[in-house]
Formats: structure tokens, sequence, C-alpha cells
């Protein structure tokens, strides 16, 4: 594709010019903005370059086996240290995000920076907040695209332990471990290839899916009991968590991921949501089979976005005032489910 050599040629002049690298990832990050972090990270210290990262806030508990991870200053936790690395940054390189609020706390400071900024992501509609944008949201992950794009960079494969996982951590959790659509024949191409490498892939899917406390098998359990409603004639179904019932069931940062995925177990579901209570607002989970759009419902409504079958948003109100305003869109636009087999 001549567009994308013509992006990884902008990029490696970029990388050559650079002395001081900063990758930074977005709030609470996934395992695909951490997948895509480590990858280039690796990459580049591979090369002999000086690479940072930076995450806003603090990664989720089933992230934290992978190589490199400890490494990740947090913002929210040194923030005195996370500036000095901005500042002294002459690459910003963001992964994962389209939007700038994304940064967090760290927002102001990185726009602030006189550093040259990249923004790599395959989300849809990226701001523009970054003096080279490459977005691809026809790939699976930004993990995907980060594969692409060192490949290209080394016209040829490049690998080693950490990359690899960190690549395939990326996919495996933004696709659902391949349960959503967004995954292509050029997705499993690059899943082959790592794991010609001799990857585990058991091993990695334990890490990732099969490594809970039994406090959060306990909040899962008590979701689908008492905070799961089904609504059969809108093809949907929705949970809902309290602060109380996190509270309740001592809740870490990751405990709820998955959840937003259960209900489109059932029969006839098609389009599924979490609603979880924050401080001051409700974050918004929606998931879906089909062609219902889930990230036009994120966007329009929701202050969102994200993919078709897999985005999210946020509303700043009551959680009974939230789940209100949802049942009205949800039957506003029902009608879609019409053409979504």
């Amino acid at each position: 594709m001549k567009e994308f050599a013509k992006y990884t040629k902008q990029l490696s002049k970029l990388f050559s010019a650079s002395n001081d690298i900063l990758i930074i990832s977005h709030v609470n990050p996934d395992g695909d903005a951490i997948g895509s972090q480590l990858a280039l990270y690796f990459y580049l210290v591979s090369k002999g370059k000086r690479a940072n990262m930076m995450a806003p806030n603090y990664l989720q508990e089933f992230l934290k086996w992978m190589d490199g991870s400890e490494l990740i200053n947090i913002f929210i936790g040194a923030g005195r240290k996370c500036r000095k690395l901005i500042e002294a940054a002459d690459l910003i390189v963001m992964v994962d995000f389209n939007q700038s609020n994304r940064l967090g706390e760290a927002e102001k400071i990185v726009k602030r920076s006189s550093a040259r900024k990249v923004l790599i992501d395959h989300h849809l509609d990226p701001q523009c907040f970054a003096d080279l944008i490459i977005s691809y949201p026809t790939m699976s992950s930004t993990s995907e695209l980060m594969y692409e794009i060192i490949a290209d960079l080394e016209k040829g494969t490049f690998m080693n332990r950490p990359y690899a996982e960190a690549i395939y951590t990326g996919i495996i959790t933004d696709t659902g471990n391949f349960e959503h659509s967004s995954f292509t024949p050029k997705t499993m191409r690059i899943v082959a290839d790592l794991l010609e490498t001799g990857l585990d892939k058991d091993r990695i899917k334990d890490l990732v899916y099969n490594n809970f406390s039994v406090d959060r098998m306990r909040l899962q359990g008590f979701v689908l009991n008492k905070r799961m409603v089904a609504l059969p004639e809108f093809k949907s179904a929705y949970i809902y968590i309290t602060k109380d019932d996190l509270k309740e069931y001592n809740y870490a940062k990751g405990d709820t991921e998955g959840f937003a995925n259960m209900p489109l177990s059932i029969k006839g579901i098609r389009f599924s949501t979490m609603l979880i209570e924050k401080d001051g607002f409700i974050k918004l989970s929606f998931r879906s089979k089909g062609k219902f759009p889930t990230n036009e419902i994120a966007a329009k409504y929701f202050n969102g976005g994200g993919h078709l079958n897999a985005s999210g948003g946020e509303y700043y109100d009551t959680l009974e005032n939230t789940i209100e305003y949802f049942l009205k869109v949800l039957k506003e636009n029902a009608w879609q489910f019409d053409d979504d087999e």
C-alpha cells in the first residue's frame, strides 16, 4: 500500500532523528494499549534507541505478567517523574486512542510539549492532535497495526519473545480471543507468524482470561444473578453494577473485564450493555452480534465511540436516570435489529 509505505517512511525518519522517545497508552489501558506500547518499546530498544513508556493510570492486574510492564511509568502515581519524561522527550508516540482526553490528567502537559507527536491507532475518526496520524480502523487492533508498521520498517519480520507476546496479547484482548468479528484473514496470518516462533498461546490465554481472584468470580456470579436484565423484545440485555456492589466484592481494576460480553451468550440476544456506577458519571460498555452498530450508539448518545461490535461511552447522571435514558435509546434504535442477522 503506497499510503502505508508513506506513513512508515515518515515514521522511520522521526525515529532516526529522535534521541528520547516516549510511548504513551490511554487512560485505563487495556491489553491492546499495553501490547502495542510494549511491542514498539521492544523494537526501539533493539535498535539502540532511548525509549520510555507512560500510562495515565494503573494497569489492570491481568496484564502485569507481561515482560516490560513494570517499566511503564504511571502518571497518577509518579507525576513528577512522568512530567520530566514528557519534557525531555523529542518524540512522543501515542498508541490505541483517538481523542486527546484519553491522556487523562497528562493531557495538557502532553499537548503543551514541543516534541513531535505521532498517533498510532485503529479507532474511527481520530482527532488532529499529532503531527503524524497512522489510523487504520479496518484492523482488529492497534497491536495488529503495530506489527504491520514494524514489519514494514524492517522490510521483513522483526521478532523476539517479549515482542511476540505483546502483539499476541493485544490481538486476543481486542478481538475477545477471536469472538468479535473485527479480525480478518490477515489477522490470522499474523497470529500464525507469532505461533511459529514457539509462542505459548495456552499460557497467555490462562494469564489473561483464567487468572481471576475469588472475589472477582463471586462478583460475576452476583452480577449474573441480580444485576442482569434481559429484554428479548429488543434482542437486548443489560448489566448494571453499583459502587456498593464493587465495594462489597473488593473490586480490583480489571475485575469487570468480559462482563459486557456475557449476555450475548443468551439465545436471541444481539446487543449487550454494561453500566458501571462511577464517581459523578456512569461508564457504559456496548457489545453486539451481527451488524448492530454499537459505535453509533456510543457516539450519538453517550459521548463515546469504538467499533461496530464493541464500544464504550459515558453518561453524567445517576445510575437510575442513566438506565431510564438507555432504555429510551434502545427503543429508538431497536429497528436496526431487523437487518442485523
